[in-house]
């Protein structure tokens, strides 16, 4: 069954076609906002959410480009979404709770242990630190470089999903591999210097 079949069917509310449609990009779509938000439990959900969104949605969908394109877009714009969100949601609380005079605030990281479940706790302080210096990035590097690391995808098919040309890509993962590098870099520098200090 091709795509123009699923889209029909999802359009006339089928939800055989739904479901075939379903099996077919889950692990897309969960990939997508796995490697945006490292935490599994997120990912889920988000996929979820997504896929409710596609069935009441998918009557606007062009063919202008493919169906994979527009999902991957789709990902990654709730995947950013999502973290804006709970961002905003992490500085109500830390505000709320400086007023009342809670002093224990929790700092919410994911924990992407689950992709590494044999993995020591050393390995997961570094996949830890990879994550923070990637969300650290200006917002279209983050895209293109997770995109490309984590979801193997070619230049070419990033430059479809962000709507920008080939060169441009090649230059924000460039920047952007720079710039995870120098954060990595300039996080071990301070560990050292802490670490002379003691002795």
């Amino acid at each position: 069954m091709n795509d123009k079949e699923l889209i029909q069917g999802i359009i006339n509310k089928d939800e055989k076609y739904f479901k075939i449609f379903v099996d077919k990009y889950q692990s897309l779509v969960l990939n997508v906002c796995t490697s945006f938000l490292h935490c599994k439990s997120d990912a889920e959900d988000l996929t979820q959410e997504i896929f409710v969104e596609v069935f009441l949605s998918i009557h606007k969908f062009r063919n202008e480009a493919k169906l994979s394109t527009w999902l991957y877009r789709m990902a990654v714009n709730r995947s950013l979404n999502f973290i804006r969100n709970n961002k905003k949601r992490n500085i109500i609380k830390n505000i709320g709770s400086f007023f009342t005079g809670d002093d224990k605030k929790e700092i919410q990281i994911a924990d992407p242990s689950y992709l590494y479940e044999d993995s020591d706790d050393v390995e997961n302080e570094r996949i830890e630190l990879l994550h923070k210096a990637i969300d650290s990035l200006p917002e279209k590097q983050k895209i293109a470089f997770t995109l490309s690391k984590f979801d193997k995808l070619s230049y070419a098919e990033i430059s479809e999903i962000m709507g920008i040309t080939l060169a441009a890509v090649e230059g924000l993962i460039h920047r952007a591999k720079k710039n995870v590098a120098k954060k990595i870099l300039s996080h071990y520098r301070k560990t050292s210097k802490k670490g002379k200090r003691k002795h």
